[in-house]
């Protein structure tokens, strides 16, 4: 009697990138790959390098081997040169089921990418290229979130070469002020000003990632973030609050030095606090169309007892110990299972779309 031999799905799995977040892509990806099951999946690793190329099968395994250990340690990856001559996007593809694109930033969660992918005729996982360029986009973001009914922080929105003055920024939005590029996560390029030198310097700085910059009013307060899954009947996972250690707000050092926060999951917050702050995570996810997973940062302020709408992420951090994998989790999700859930809902859709 022979067995019933289960097919694998060819998931390609899209790393690298061209953004600040390259090695934070590489080391979500490592972990990634770990977690997949090779009973279900066959992995094909596609790196993108700093400079654009896509080094498919093999060259992208290679790839990820080479710089893993120049990302753990936050060294920084070099380009790579050596694919001068050829395209950047390859012709052709090896057979691909779905697409699971453990990319953040520009040119991976802003749409691009995935407009890429629709063109190249690849279905998959995360949101779509509108839902992922207005997420990517915080001042568009907090514009539909203040319509569909959240609360917002003051902001100001400064564009390259235009002239600005710190006094009028500061008569608006008080000290501190958080500065940020526009369009990238992992509080790359951000900073937090107490002073109109830093804000000058803030400025400055954030304009290297962009072609513009948002200044933001500072609410002090206890920070939360919610992990949504799922697709036209999304749900909200555990509320988890992150406690930064070694700043006084959760940027880049926070994030990935170890010991830089701590992170409480399920959050220990009153039952009002934690329905009302999911209750905003799926609006967001809804408002902005997202598909499969987001996250969403808010603040709960400590001076008006208002929860603050920040950001919201469509391919939030992926290790093993990432918030959105962390509070899959709490809710009895092994990071495979949470993997599988992603791509098996991304898979639906498009079975759903070949039949209509």
């Amino acid at each position: 009697m022979k067995k019933n031999l289960q097919i694998k799905k060819r998931v390609a799995l899209i790393f690298g990138g061209q953004s600040g977040e390259h090695e934070v892509s590489l080391r979500s990806a490592n972990q990634v790959m770990k977690a997949l099951s090779r009973n279900k999946y066959e992995i094909i690793p596609i790196a993108i390098t700093k400079n654009g190329f896509w080094l498919v099968g093999e060259l992208g395994q290679k790839y990820l081997e080479d710089n893993l250990e120049k990302a753990e340690n936050q060294d920084g990856v070099k380009n790579v040169a050596f694919f001068e001559n050829k395209s950047k996007i390859p012709e052709k593809f090896p057979p691909i089921d779905i697409v699971l694109p453990i990319i953040h930033g520009t040119f991976g969660e802003d749409g691009k990418l995935q407009g890429c992918l629709e063109m190249l005729g690849l279905p998959y996982v995360f949101s779509g290229t509108l839902a992922s360029a207005l997420a990517m986009n915080k001042s568009k973001t907090k514009i539909i979130a203040k319509n569909s009914g959240l609360k917002i922080a003051k902001d100001i929105v400064l564009s390259k070469n235009k002239k600005y003055d710190t006094k009028k920024i500061v008569a608006k939005l008080g000290f501190p002020v958080v500065v940020k590029p526009i369009e990238l996560g992992s509080s790359v390029g951000t900073s937090l000003a107490t002073t109109e030198e830093e804000l000058s310097l803030g400025i400055e700085k954030a304009l290297e990632y962009g072609e513009e910059v948002l200044l933001e009013q500072f609410i002090k307060g206890r920070e939360l973030t919610v992990s949504v899954m799922g697709d036209k009947s999304p749900k909200a996972l555990p509320v988890i609050e992150i406690i930064p250690k070694v700043s006084l707000w959760f940027d880049y050092r926070a994030k990935y030095e170890t010991g830089g926060s701590q992170e409480i999951c399920p959050a220990d917050i009153p039952d009002d606090i934690r329905q009302k702050v999911q209750r905003y995570a799926i609006k967001i996810f809804k408002a902005i169309g997202c598909l499969d997973l987001s996250r969403a940062d808010f603040i709960w302020s400590e001076k008006d007892n208002k929860i603050y709408f920040l950001e919201i992420n469509t391919i939030p951090g992926m290790t093993a110990t990432s918030l959105a994998p962390q509070a899959a989790k709490a809710s009895g999700m092994t990071f495979s299972d949470f993997l599988d859930k992603l791509i098996e809902s991304a898979s639906k859709r498009q079975m759903k779309k070949k039949v209509e």
